[in-house]
Formats: C-alpha cells, structure tokens, sequence
C-alpha cells in the first residue's frame, strides 16, 4: 500500500481478510486516501465480522464495499421459523466462532439449548473417535442432538461431513441440517442435495438479475462480458462473491472518476511517502472520498451505494429447501428470501407431516410373529411380501400418509435386549443404529426400550398369557349312567325290588277279581315286572283293582315320572356341555403348581417382566417369585426356548405351558387344525404393542395421531376382529377337547347303552337254551295236575264248530254227553247287547273269553227246544249265556265281523264221586 502510494494513486481498493484490513484502514485514514475495503474470507469459510472501528470524524477514510456480516439476523430467523429447541453448530477451522456470539446470546436468553463443535480437517478420523469414546447411551443421545443442527463452513468441508455423518449412520432420514454461507455456488448446492439425506435447508447470498435477458449484460453505458453477466455460465459460477465486488467496485471508481473530470474538480494524484514521519495527507483525498459515497452503480452484485456510516446496505439471502427423505439427487425449491428492510419473505414453518409424506421410502425391521408379520409370499429371485395384523396397521398408516417402506427382518430375529457392552440388539438394535427407519412387529412399550427409541401410541393392549394343551377327553362307555350317581341308581334298583315286593303282597293279601281271558296271573315274578314295565313307561299285563294296590302303583308311577324326567334332562346336559376339569385356570394357578413344567422366550420382554417381578423384594403379590424360579432353573437354559415357535411346538408334543403374549396364543389356539390348545392369562392390561421409531424421529407424532384415528372410527377394531375371530373353529377357553358349537353325538357317548343291550341279548340266549333244556327234561315226565289247569280253546273251537255244520232241524238229536261244560260258569247277557261279554270261572284263576259265529243261533235255539222239550242236562240251577270269541289260527284271538249273541245253557258234569267241581286246581273240560 506504501509502494503504490509512492507512485501516486486516486482511491484503494483491498479483498483481504480483517487482520490487514485494520492496517490498512489506519494507513488510508492517514494519509486521507480513499480506502474501498472487500472483506475476503479463507477458502470461502463464511464470514464474520471484523470488527473495524468507525468515528464520527471526518478523518474515516474506509467504504466497506461488502454488506455487513448478517448472518446472525438470518440465522435467528429461520430458528425461529423452524421453532427449533435444541440443536448444535459446527463450523470449521477457518471460521471465527466470534462472528455468532450476537446469534449465542440472544438464543441462550430465549432458552434454547445450543451446542458447539468444530469440525477438524480430517473428518473421518474425528467421526472415529466418536464411536471409540462415546457409549452406547452417549452415542445415543449424540444422534439425538444432531436430528437439528447448523452447519458454518466452507462448501467443501460441508460436502465431506455430510458424506461421512450418513455413511457411519450418526443421521436419518428425520434429520434437518441449515448450511450458511454467502460463497455457495449452484454446483455446491446440487451436490450438497445429493451427499444429504433427511431435510436440507441452504441459506446464501443471492443477486438480483434483470429479467430482460438482453439487458442482463448493460449497466447503464457500460457493457459487461458475456461470461459474466450470464447465471448458466460456468465461469460465472465459479466465481466467488469477493470477485463480484472487485468488478463493481472498480467499475464505481470509474464512474466516479468519470463525474470528477465532467464537474471539472480534478485533483492530481497524490504522490505521498507514507513511512516518513513528517509525511502530510493528500489533499483531495476528502473531495475524492464523498464523490464515491454519492455515486453509485449496478453492477454484477446489483446496486452498490454507501450509507452515511460508509457501509453497504444492500444485500439479499436466498433461504432453499428439500422435503424429508432419503432420495439422493431430489429436488430443491426456493423456500423464501431475506434481507435487512423487509426481514423475511416467506414461510419456513417446519410443518407437521401430516399426509404430505409423498416420495418418502422408510426402511422398515421386524420380527416374524403370527398373527402379527408372517411371510405371505416367498418366490426366489424376488422380493418377501409380508402379511399380518401389524403390516395391515402399517399399510393403512402408509395409504394415509403417502409414504413407501421397505420391509426386512432382523438378523438374529429377535426383538431386542441390552448387552453388556451397553448395546442392544435384534430389532431394538436395528433402530439404534440408524439402519432402520421404524420398527413393527408384537413389540411391547417397555421403559428400558423407551430409553433408545421412540415409541407412537399403543395400537393394542398387551397381557401376558399362558398356552396349554388341552386335557385329551378320556372315553366313558357308560356316559348314559353319568346323570346318576352310583348310590342312586343303587337306591333306584333297590326301590324297584321292593315296590314289586309290596304289590305282590298286597295282591296275595286281597287276591284281585280277574277278568276272563288274561293269561297271568299276580305271581312274585308277574308283580316284578310290571314294577319294571311302569318304570321305564312300557306298561304292564297284570290289572290290579283293589284299592291299596292302586294308591301304590300311583305313588309308584308319579316317583317314575319324576326320576325319568329328571335323568332325561340331564343326560342331555351331560352330553352337550363338556366342564372344566383342569386346575389351571389363570397365572396364580400355574405359579402354584410344579407338575407342569413352564418358560417363555429367553432375554424376551415378558422374561425380563418376570424377572423384575419375582426379583423385587417389594413386590406384594407372590406369584413372580414363583414364576421366575421355575423360568430360571438351570439359568434360564431347562425350560426357556430361543423363539416363540419352539415354545408351541413343545407345548404341542409334550407337558409343558409356555407363558407369552396373550395375542399370539390366541392366535394360535384359534387356527390350531386340531384345536388341541387353549389360553389362559390376565385380563388386565398393563402394557401395549407400539411401532418403534429412532429415538427423535419426527414422524412419531403423526403416527400416532393417525393411529387414534384408526381407533376411534373403528377401523383398528376390524382389523382386530380379521385375526382374532369371535366365532372361531377352536374354544379357546375350553380345557377339554371339544369344540365350541353342539354337533352330532358319537359311538364313544352310547357305546355303554349298546353294551347293556348286548349283555341283555346274551342273557336272554343263556336263558332261552336253559329253558329249552328243561322242557325237553320235562316232557320225559308225567304232566302235572298244574297241566291240566289250562283250557283247551281249539279243542272248544272245533266242537263248537261241529255243532254249527247242521241245519237247525227239529229233528236234530243231541246226546246228554255232547257237550259237558262243567264247571264252566257263563254269565248272561241280554241277547241283542253287541258288546262282549267277560265270564270268569268260578273257583278258578282262569277266563276265557270267545266269540260264536251267526250259525250258533241255530244251536242256540236248538239247545233251547230241546231243554222245553225235556231234554235233560242234568240239575242246572241257573242258565247263563255267555259270548264266544273266535281263534285266530295263529293261537291269538281276533273279533268276528258278525258279532251275534246266543245263550248256550250248561250243566255241571257229575262228579262221579269225586269232588272235582269244587276243586279249585282242576281244569275245565270239554
């Protein structure tokens, strides 16, 4: 500067940094040679404020060409647009954090929590030793931080940490970073878009440009190159914001140069010594100065004027942005533009996502559990598709909200548990370390899990359940005895013996008036089984007409009644409900019993939910305690299973209960072919399934608002209601095998029924072959008098019928001894009663009853002439007329269509003295 001003100069001009600037603006103020400064920064670092003191006095000397520093004005405003919180800074070696601690003080004094860091020049190694010093819970919370964060640095250096922060996954897809800088070239800003993943916000310097195209390269009378003045220009891209000013600056000397020589108010150049000591200040140097503040010119930075305090005050910041997501290369739009008159114009509201998420693709983890994700489709070469009650929960958030995912399953295919090394793995672990997006499967909402991740809403309720086989339904061949109890079919038996006692009894007591023609008699036997027949309502033979033994048979058949009603209905309850006959019946019944052994899913959520439980020494209820020592014999590896298919498995095929989410296991016993299981748990739930999200993720809030949406127009409900059934195939409270629904019954129910009736056959074999044994021993022998009590009635038929063959002649003979009906006593009838007529034989226990063809008149009226005439049938001290009632030839007896009434009139035959009339035990001849 002392070299040219040795050679005589009009005006300065510097672009160097704020440690020279401050020399050179002592030097020009000395020497009042007018000082037109172009601050530059390193590499194109961001600038910060130099900090030039400026006075009142007419001695200031120096024009900031550049605008002042306002990135603390535009970065406080598009915070506060965003309504960030929390987030951090980092800026590179080259920049003076001094330039934002205007920005710092104002953020602290409205708490907002802001952190520091400077990116060193070997970026790589620094993101290295993050992991190597951090754990897991730090890591953590590091992510967390940089969900929001601002980046102050050269476009390079923002390149480099971008690539390197998405690579080693410290950033998601739900990160929003702001890049400021003045020097970002339209190159920069493609390639920044394309390194970023998440929300990208640009904040630069911009330019305006004429929209008349062919004006674009005049300035007034000044004409500017092409490769200049064009935008699209590679050149012109590359050139740095310094050099723009540089153009416009000596473009303004000129035109001010230009006025001078026009005004006529020349002033030779100074030619002046600054290093002596004694060295006077140039004189136009004042003259020169106010000439340029009053000019002005538009240039390639558009107007360039100074304000009264020797600074630029036109300046103009372009705010671009880029929606959430991980598409490299997506687009960018111009969100709004500030600068110091106006503020800003435009909204950067950071918006709620609402159903705006077109174009974003969430990398999705889970864990294969039914009903909730199951493999629907598996064809190699392309991609798993995926069914269940979670990804139909999934798909309807997607269909709403607009975004794609993708669906992979965790590689140890479990759900997640911290190690000892702090971290985590399975699902949980996928989240954790930003190789996944969200997390879906049965998933339960725990605190220790809440602690790296985020979780939405419960979708469902969650309790804890335990699956058992059921009791396999022993066969009972005499179910049709069930409704009684043995003692009382013992007390039915006895009372049928001694009701059929007491008849038998009674009768002998006060022997009944039996009617002719009954073929029983009131025998022990006869009494027994007409108490039978009674009892099981098939009638009986023997008429009973004294009055004791009606009131008993009445008592008798009243008392069946009652007991066959009552074992009927319950024969049909006993063979339509099947009851609960196993002991286990909720949690505290398996806790309490040591014959079934039982486990769950080791290092699952309801493992550690019971180890918490049963190792707490507060815990009132016992039952956790006894459950977790059964769980952790042996350390957990006798009765635990690695998934929750083994554990089905084994309960299935052996005597074990497996203790697991209470909506899998009815799942399970639900769509079991065989219907072999059935669930028993809590009905309380204390907990709930929920999509896991990374820890800060944005879209936890819209997820779970969509998800009481759901909930609350009953679209959850039906989706509930598509896997888990009320009308299920399966019982699956039922402990026994059965089904729910009343079906046709089997062999097994009635096959003691067939077994009596079998045994009754055979017996009645046994007997028949007896009895024909002894009459074939007994035909050997003389027949009895007891023979000869029953009557002949074919022999009667006949000579009844040989005495109708004869026309009624008068001269027709009977012999005394044709027809001997002793001691046949008949009773009259009127002649023309067409009813029958019943005559019993006197002395006798024996009746008969027959019908007498219309032929029978004639004998009857024969029988009477002969009477009148004086044929004698011995000392018959009444005449009795009786009806007959005609055979069948099959040995029964059948009305005759002609039923005509005739008196036969009879005498007793003499006894020859024998007293056989009066005997009560003979038969009745004929």
């Amino acid at each position: 500067a002392c070299d040219l001003m040795n050679q005589g100069i009009l005006a300065l001009v510097s672009s160097i940094g704020c440690t020279s600037a401050g020399s050179l603006q002592s030097l020009a103020d000395a020497m009042h040679i007018p000082h037109l400064f172009i601050q530059r920064s390193t590499a194109g670092t961001p600038r910060s404020g130099c900090g030039l003191t400026r006075s009142n006095r007419n001695d200031d000397y120096t024009l900031s060409v550049r605008p002042p520093v306002y990135l603390n004005d535009v970065i406080l405003r598009v915070v506060t647009e965003y309504a960030w919180q929390k987030f951090i800074i980092f800026y590179d070696n080259d920049y003076d954090i001094r330039g934002i601690q205007e920005f710092l003080d104002k953020v602290s004094q409205q708490g907002m929590d802001v952190a520091l860091q400077k990116v060193e020049n070997n970026i790589n190694k620094m993101i290295t030793g993050l992991f190597a010093t951090m754990r897991i819970e730090e890591l953590n919370r590091y992510r967390d931080t940089l969900r929001r964060a601002i980046l102050i640095m050269n476009p390079s250096t923002a390149k480099s940490f971008l690539t390197e922060v998405v690579e080693t996954n410290l950033v998601a897809f739900d990160c929003h970073w702001i890049i400021i800088n003045e020097e970002i070239s339209d190159m920069d800003v493609q390639e920044l878009v394309r390194r970023s993943i998440g929300r990208l916000t640009i904040i630069r310097q911009t330019f305006p440009v004429p929209q008349n195209i062919s004006q674009r390269c005049f300035r007034g009378n000044h004409r500017i190159s092409s490769s200049l003045c064009d935008p699209k220009d590679p050149f012109s891209q590359s050139m740095e914001i310094s050099n723009l000013y540089i153009y416009d600056t000596v473009l303004l000397l000129a035109n001010a140069f230009h006025k001078k020589l026009e005004d006529r108010k020349w002033h030779s150049m100074a030619s002046l010594t600054c290093i002596r000591k004694n060295s006077k200040p140039w004189q136009g140097g004042r003259s020169m100065l106010e000439t340029i503040k009053k000019g002005g010119v538009n240039g390639l930075t558009g107007e360039l004027e100074f304000a009264e305090n020797g600074g630029n005050p036109n300046v103009h910041f372009e705010i671009l942005g880029t929606n959430y997501g991980e598409d490299l290369g997506r687009g960018i739009r111009k969100l709004g533009c500030w600068n110091p008159v106006t503020g800003l114009n435009g909204s950067l509201t950071d918006r709620k996502l609402e159903n705006n998420m077109r174009g974003v693709v969430l990398r999705v983890v889970t864990v294969l559990e039914e009903p909730f994700v199951m493999v629907s489709e598996n064809v190699l070469g392309k991609p798993k598709k995926y069914q269940g009650f979670s990804i139909d929960v999934l798909e309807a958030l997607a269909t709403y909200l607009g975004f794609k995912y993708e669906i992979y399953v965790a590689p140890d295919h479990k759900y997640g548990s911290p190690q000892d090394d702090g971290s985590w793995n399975g699902l949980i672990g996928e989240l954790v370390f930003k190789r996944a997006d969200i997390g879906i499967s049965a998933l339960t909402i725990t605190p220790d899990r809440e602690n790296v991740v985020d979780f939405t809403t419960r979708y469902m309720d969650y309790s804890v359940g335990v699956l058992l086989r059921k009791a396999e339904k022993t066969v009972d061949m005499f179910a049709c005895l069930a409704p009684f109890d043995l003692s009382l079919w013992a007390c039915i038996a006895g009372t049928v013996l001694l009701v059929g006692l007491l008849v038998y009894l009674l009768n002998w007591l006060n022997p009944p008036r039996l009617q002719m023609g009954s073929m029983t008699s009131t025998t022990l036997y006869n009494s027994m089984w007409f108490v039978y027949g009674s009892f099981v309502q098939q009638g009986g033979e023997v008429p009973y007409t004294t009055l004791a033994t009606r009131l008993m048979m009445g008592a008798w058949w009243l008392f069946a009644l009652i007991v066959i009603s009552s074992y009927t209905a319950n024969l049909a309850a006993f063979l339509t409900i099947t009851r609960i006959e196993n002991s286990i019946q909720s949690l505290q019944d398996l806790s309490r019993q040591t014959d079934i052994p039982y486990g769950t899913v080791l290092d699952s959520a309801v493992y550690e939910h019971v180890r918490v439980k049963g190792m707490n020494p507060f815990e009132r209820d016992s039952m956790y305690s006894q459950m977790w020592r059964m769980i952790n014999r042996s350390n957990g590896s006798e009765n635990n299973v690695l998934e929750s298919t083994a554990g089905i498995q084994k309960v299935k095929y052996g005597n074990y209960a497996f203790v697991w989410d209470a909506a899998v296991l009815e799942y399970v016993a639900i769509n079991d072919a065989e219907c072999s299981f059935y669930t028993v748990g809590n009905t309380v739930a204390d907990r709930g399934y929920g999509i896991a999200l990374q820890h800060g993720s944005p879209y936890r809030d819209v997820f779970s608002q969509r998800i009481l949406e759901l909930q609350q127009n009953g679209d959850m409900d039906v989706l509930k209601h598509k896997w888990w059934p009320k009308n299920g195939q399966c019982d699956l409270y039922s402990s026994v095998d059965t089904k729910q629904k009343g079906g046709a019954l089997d062999i097994k129910s009635f096959a003691g029924v067939f077994c009596i009736l079998a045994a009754g056959i055979v017996l009645s074999c046994f007997i028949a072959m007896l009895e024909t044994w002894w009459n074939k021993r007994k035909g050997s022998r003389v027949p009895s008098k007891e023979d000869d009590k029953e009557i002949d009635l074919e022999h009667l038929h006949r000579r009844v019928n040989s005495l109708c063959t004869d026309d009624d002649s008068p001269h027709k003979q009977f012999s005394t001894s044709s027809i001997d009906l002793t001691p046949l006593d008949i009773d009259t009838l009127p002649t023309r009663q067409a009813l029958e007529q019943i005559s019993d034989f006197r002395n006798t226990h024996i009746t008969t009853t027959t019908f007498i063809p219309e032929q029978i008149q004639t004998l009857s009226r024969t029988l009477s002439a002969k009477a009148a005439s004086g044929f004698s049938f011995g000392s018959v001290p009444e005449h009795r007329t009786g009806p007959f009632r005609h055979r069948a030839p099959n040995g029964g007896f059948f009305r005759s269509p002609i039923k005509t009434m005739s008196s036969i009139p009879y005498q007793p035959t003499p006894t020859l003295g024998l007293n056989i009339g009066s005997d009560p035990d003979r038969g009745t001849s004929i």
